[in-house]
């Protein structure tokens, strides 16, 4: 198929998008040509900041404020248009009255980051059911539940009944994605693009979830045809799910074909460092008598159910975290592993004492650096916490939007360092910054302007900036591409390996664990069905689950 082919559904023809005006503009997508067909699955790969995002907010007039948008969308829709008007329309010139017309009825859209694009105002099942409501006004409130339900439980939310009443921060990382999924696919779209959908799905529900992609493509035949564009860091994904592969670098396409051409016998340079690029294990073995940092006793975390057993009643309550403990210690990596849901993030979360202004209840014990992190008084817990960083699964949302980079990394040597004049607190940002793939350009813009890889590296380098002696990470390279991912987990290893740092690293793909990990850490309900040095563990894995994960990632 031409990728100028006017009977294609979706089709780019030289679109350039920029900022900034005269010399200060700079372009993040240039003459960027590309057709999806009816019922095709196109992917679109590339590092961070290639525009990747950007080209599919384009169609639906998403772009952030400030972007200049050339060159025209063509789209073979008629959804919210005038009855005289062609067939074939240009989107970027529609009014957006129109465009608010093909939102969500004719192409639909998964965002990358779920914590911000949900309303944390209303619950799940309210936000799916307006969903539903767009496709099918005249349904009753009843048959709204129902449906709305089955799309949850469609997109494989476990008791999807008791998570239709809760709110979004009551769901794990994973699980929030999926219900954007099931909002997604309320409306029945022409073309769905998804950008990152599987990111914070562990390996087993990725394949999952395209495959219910997949089926419903096969559903919508009767109706024209669906088509698909992802958007995504994983190759092994693309492999698996996409027809064409498209890729781009620096905002310029550099090569597009069939999947298996495009894999097997890539023609550009860059094509052929992305799909070889795999995280490499540089791991220094663990001293005997290496001190223990951390330990966790008995740790047990439990929230209140969001469920109504009448006006009496009290709910019971709903256990995340079952009696889990580990030891840590320095220079050692901790690998946890476990679906969507399993308490992986709620682990790092106690860990941190980060759960004490919430509704949770907490029981065991943790133990840093000696000292029962329960027992600290406020002011004590502040001294130590620069010696235990945190990396968040979402950048976007632990960024503040109102501060600079400058801000953002140097606000922990506010705290912990404050004699430091500004010079030098610059200096040491700017260096920082430097190691994690960043230069000092990027000293007074806001995280807003940063793709979803660029932003977790300023995240990182806010963590580091400290230098502490134990490091929480929660899925600390999931927004970021293969290439840039393999730099950071290089970088994580040689800071380890020069300052003897303790990693807790939480995480979905089982291709970083197996780089960056002494010990794994199976997790499945809230309990640990499994641990153990992770290449014993990834070479003869006791427990079935551990063996359905490990082959859906293809470690075995």
């Amino acid at each position: 198929m031409s990728e100028l082919d006017r009977t294609s559904l979706l089709r780019y023809e030289n679109v350039s998008i920029s900022f900034g005006v005269g010399r200060r503009e700079k372009f993040a997508l240039r003459d960027f040509n590309l057709s999806i067909g009816v019922g095709e699955r196109v992917a679109l790969v590339g590092e961070s900041g290639s525009g990747k995002t950007l080209s599919a907010l384009a169609p639906l007039q998403l772009e952030p404020e400030g972007a200049k948008v050339s060159g025209k969308i063509w789209w073979h829709g008629d959804a919210g248009l005038d009855a005289h008007a062609s067939r074939e329309v240009n989107l970027l010139s529609l009014p957006i009255e129109q465009i608010r017309s093909i939102r969500g009825r004719e192409i639909a859209m998964i965002f990358q980051e779920p914590m911000t694009a949900l309303n944390p105002l209303y619950t799940i099942g309210n936000q799916v059911i307006e969903a539903v409501l767009i496709h099918q006004p005249l349904l009753s409130k009843a048959q709204c539940v129902s449906a709305a339900i089955s799309l949850l439980k469609k997109t494989g939310i476990a008791e999807a009944e008791r998570r239709f009443y809760d709110y979004p921060h009551q769901l794990s990382g994973g699980q929030r994605q999926r219900a954007m999924i099931a909002m997604a696919l309320a409306c029945k779209p022409r073309l769905l693009i998804a950008d990152e959908p599987t990111t914070a799905l562990d390996v087993s529900l990725r394949l999952q979830i395209l495959d219910l992609l997949k089926d419903l493509q096969e559903e919508a035949k009767a109706d024209g045809g669906m088509a698909i564009l992802l958007i995504t860091h994983d190759l092994n994904l693309v492999h698996h799910f996409a027809h064409r592969v498209a890729v781009l670098n620096q905002g310029c396409l550099m090569e597009v074909g069939p999947t298996e051409q495009v894999f097997k016998h890539p023609e550009n340079a860059y094509t052929a460092a992305l799909v070889n690029s795999e995280p490499v294990r540089e791991l220094l073995p663990l001293m005997p008598l290496a001190p223990v940092l951390l330990e966790a006793h008995d740790l047990s975390v439990s929230y209140p159910s969001s469920a109504r057993k009448g006006w009496f009643a009290k709910a019971p309550q709903h256990t995340v975290l079952k009696q889990v403990g580990l030891t840590l210690r320095q220079g050692q990596t901790i690998g946890v592993i476990g679906e969507s849901g399993s308490g992986k993030t709620t682990l790092g979360m106690a860990i941190l004492g980060l759960l004490g202004d919430s509704s949770a209840v907490t029981s065991g014990e943790v133990d840093v650096l000696g000292q029962v992190w329960g027992k600290l008084n406020a002011l004590q817990r502040r001294a130590m916490r620069s010696n235990l960083q945190v990396i968040f699964q979402d950048p976007f949302g632990s960024l503040s939007p109102r501060m600079t980079v400058l801000e953002i990394v140097a606000e922990g040597l506010d705290v912990h360092f404050p004699k430091l004049s500004a010079p030098e607190r610059e200096a040491r940002v700017v260096d920082i910054l430097r190691e994690v793939g960043l230069d000092r350009s990027v000293l007074n813009r806001y995280p807003h302007e940063f793709s979803g890889g660029q932003r977790q590296r300023i995240a990182i380098a806010r963590a580091l900036i400290l230098r502490p002696q134990i490091l929480v990470l929660d899925e600390p390279t999931s927004a970021l591409d293969v290439t840039i991912q393999k730099q950071v987990l290089a970088l994580l290893s040689q800071l380890q390996h020069k300052y003897n740092l303790a990693y807790l690293i939480i995480s979905h793909d089982l291709a970083v664990i197996r780089a960056m990990s002494h010990e794994i850490m199976v997790l499945k309900g809230g309990k640990v069905i499994e641990r153990g040095d992770t290449e014993m563990v990834i070479a003869n894995p006791r427990h079935a689950y551990t063996r359905d994960l490990f082959k859906a990632a293809e470690l075995t």
